[in-house]
C-alpha cells in the first residue's frame, strides 16, 4: 500500500500498542536438538498469548532477503524498507546520541582480531567489553593524523562496537565495507562504489593504513573493519505519519538510533530486561506506542548458542504476563529478523508474530514458534504491514472511501 494513503486514514485517540521485540527472533532446529529454540524453550506465558492472539509469518524485507537489523526495524515500525534504507553509520551515531551534521560520513566499527598472515581470525575480538572499545577508541585518536580538512570522531558504541565518523566537505557515502563478514579473509581496502567515492576512500584508506600500526600492539583488537558509510537525512517521525506519541525501551545503540531517527523518546538504558518491563510500567501513561527490544536471542544465535539463545526465551517469558497486566489495546510480540544458532549468521526465514487485541480473530495457534504461526491468521506477508494493523486494531484507522 502507499504509506501516504495510510497515513490519511489515521485519527488520534486514547489507544496504547506496544510493541515486544526479540531481535533475532527466528531460528531452525538443530541436530539433536528437537526443534528450534522456540519450539524447545519452555515458555508457558508467551503460548498462552499465542492462543488468545491472532498469529503469522512476516518476512522483513522480502522473501529469500536476509536483512540486517536497520531494513528490518523501519519495516516493522511502518516504514519502507528497501526506500528508507540508510547505512549502518548513521544508525550508529544516532544511538550514542552523536548530533551529525550534513558534513559528516559515518560508519559502523568493528574492533577486530587479525593473525599473524594478517587475516580475520575472530571479527568480534572476543567481544571485548565496552569500557575496552573505549580505551581503544582514546588511543587510535590520540595517535592518528587525519588528513588536512578532516575530522575524525570515534566513539565507542557496545562491547566490540564504535561509532566512525569522518567529518569534511565533499565526503560521498558510495564507499564498499571493509569488513569481508568472514574470518579467514584479510580487511578489505575501502574502495569507491561510483566515481564521486574515490576522493572519500583514499582519505579514510590513509586513516585504516595507520590503525593498524596503532592497534598492532593489542591482543585481542588489533585492526578495526568499517561497514554501512552513510550520511544523514531526515525521517517523518511517528507522530507527524500515525500520530503516535512514541517511547523507545532499548538498550543497545543501534536501535536507540533508528527510535531516535524516527522521532521517538528515549528512555534510559536499563541494566536488563527485567527493568526494561518496569520502565515500561511507570511510563505506560505518557505514550501512546512503546517499542521494547530485547537483543540477546540475536547475541546467542550468532554465537551459534541454541542453548543460550532457548534460555533468553525462558528467562523472558514470565515478564510476558506483565505486560499484559497493564492493558494496552494492541499487543504485538515478534523479531526483526531471524538468526538462527545453526547458521550463526542474520536470515532469510520468516519470523513469528502475534497479536493480541479485542478485535483480533483469535485463531488455532497453540505455541509461539515458527511452525505453529504459519497456520495463523495473519498468514505470511511483509513485516511493513505490520504497523497498518496494529493501528486498525486500535482503533486508530478511519474508514477508505465512501
Amino acid at each position: 500500500m502507499d504509506p501516504e494513503v495510510l497515513e490519511k486514514l489515521v485519527v488520534r485517540n486514547d489507544s496504547k500498542i506496544v510493541f515486544f521485540i526479540f531481535d533475532g527472533l527466528g531460528g531452525l532446529a538443530m541436530p539433536g536438538k528437537g526443534g528450534t529454540e522456540l519450539q524447545v524453550a519452555r515458555k508457558p506465558n508467551l503460548d498462552r498469548l499465542a492462543r488468545d492472539s491472532i498469529c503469522g509469518l512476516l518476512d522483513p524485507i522480502h522473501p529469500g532477503i536476509s536483512p540486517g537489523s536497520g531494513p528490518a526495524h523501519f519495516a516493522l515500525f511502518g516504514y519502507d524498507p528497501i526506500r528508507c534504507n540508510i547505512g549502518r553509520g548513521v544508525l550508529s551515531a544516532a544511538g550514542v546520541e552523536f548530533d551529525l551534521t550534513d558534513r559528516d560520513l559515518a560508519a559502523r566499527a568493528n574492533f577486530c582480531t587479525l593473525d599473524g598472515k594478517g587475516n580475520i581470525s575472530d571479527r568480534r575480538a572476543g567481544r571485548i567489553p565496552t569500557e575496552e572499545a573505549g580505551r581503544l577508541c582514546e588511543k587510535v585518536k590520540k595517535s592518528v593524523r587525519v588528513p588536512a580538512g578532516c575530522e575524525l570522531f570515534l566513539m565507542p558504541e557496545k562491547e566490540y562496537r564504535a561509532v566512525f565518523v569522518l567529518r569534511a566537505d565533499g565526503l560521498s557515502e558510495a564507499i564498499a565495507d571493509t569488513d569481508p563478514q568472514r574470518t579467514g579473509a584479510p580487511p578489505l581496502d575501502p574502495e569507491p562504489t561510483a566515481p564521486e567515492g574515490k576522493q572519500t576512500a583514499a582519505r579514510l584508506k590513509k586513516i585504516l593504513d595507520q590503525v593498524r600500526v596503532i592497534l598492532s600492539d593489542e591482543p585481542r583488537a588489533n585492526m578495526m573493519l568499517l561497514r554501512g558509510f552513510a550520511k544523514y537525512r531526515r525521517y517523518p517521525s511517528l507522530e507527524e505519519r500515525f500520530g503516535l506519541r512514541s517511547l523507545a525501551i532499548a538498550n543497545y545503540p543501534m536501535y536507540r538510533g533508528i527510535a531516535r531517527l524516527l522521532g521517538m523518546d528515549l528512555h534510559p538504558v536499563t541494566p536488563d530486561v527485567p527493568s526494561q518491563v518496569e520502565a515500561l510500567e511507570r511510563r505506560f501513561g505518557e505514550y501512546d506506542f512503546f517499542f521494547l527490544h530485547v537483543k540477546y536471542a540475536d547475541s546467542r544465535g550468532e554465537d551459534g548458542d541454541f542453548d543460550g539463545k532457548v534460555r533468553v526465551f525462558e528467562e523472558v517469558d514470565p515478564l510476558i504476563d506483565r505486560v499484559r497486566a497493564l492493558k494496552p489495546d494492541v499487543l504485538v510480540v515478534t523479531g526483526d529478523h531471524s538468526t538462527p544458532s545453526l547458521l550463526k549468521s542474520h536470515s532469510w526465514h520468516p519470523v513469528p508474530v502475534m497479536l493480541h487485541a479485542a478485535s483480533a480473530r483469535v485463531d488455532r495457534v497453540e505455541t509461539f514458534d515458527e511452525l505453529s504461526c504459519l497456520s495463523g491468521g495473519l498468514g505470511r506477508q511483509p513485516a511493513v504491514n505490520l504497523m497498518g494493523l496494529a493501528l486498525a486494531h486500535a482503533g486508530r484507522l478511519v474508514k477508505f472511501g465512501a
